[in-house]
């Protein structure tokens, strides 16, 4: 019981005020993800041993970068980690490690293994599945960096220096 209210959620917080809609939202979104059925169009059922390979590839290469990113961002946040996107009051403003590649790692490590998922079932759902964290996230973080730049006056620097999402893409 700490932790939730060490983390920022306390009686009064379900008035929305931390982002707490959002949580429940991407706890939401992600679970539809999981849930979700494959989709392969015919075409993708056709595909030759070594463009299967290939893609499962490419999928294995794309769910390690995700959890990666994933499992250092988690580890690198340390006390300043919440589910929340409004900023810990107790935070820091965490540049270096992963978060010196991307400012959200976490939701890019998601939006990775997602990806991967998608095309190692070569499925077209998944991939709009995909779509659709990629498209939460970016709303999602926007709304945090809003408050991210109320607290820290140098967070505006670090957002031009950094990715926001996809290490070295976006």
């Amino acid at each position: 019981m700490k932790q939730i209210s060490d983390w920022g959620f306390n009686a009064e917080s379900w008035k929305g005020q931390r982002g707490e809609y959002w949580v429940i939202a991407q706890a939401g979104l992600i679970l539809g993800f999981l849930l979700l059925p494959a989709y392969r169009p015919l075409p993708l059922t056709d595909l030759s041993p070594i463009a299967v390979y290939g893609l499962w590839t490419t999928a294995a290469l794309l769910l390690l970068g995700g959890l990666i990113l994933l499992v250092k961002g988690l580890l690198d946040l340390g006390q300043s980690l919440t589910p929340l996107p409004y900023p810990r009051s107790d935070g820091q403003l965490v540049q270096t490690g992963c978060y010196g590649l991307v400012r959200h790692p976490l939701y890019g490590g998601i939006i990775l293994a997602a990806w991967a998922d998608a095309i190692g079932q070569l499925s077209l759902s998944h991939l709009v599945g995909t779509l659709a964290l990629l498209l939460f996230f970016d709303l999602k973080a926007r709304r945090e960096e809003i408050w991210l730049s109320e607290k820290y006056a140098d967070y505006n620097d670090y957002r031009q220096r950094v990715k926001k999402l996809i290490p070295g893409i976006y």
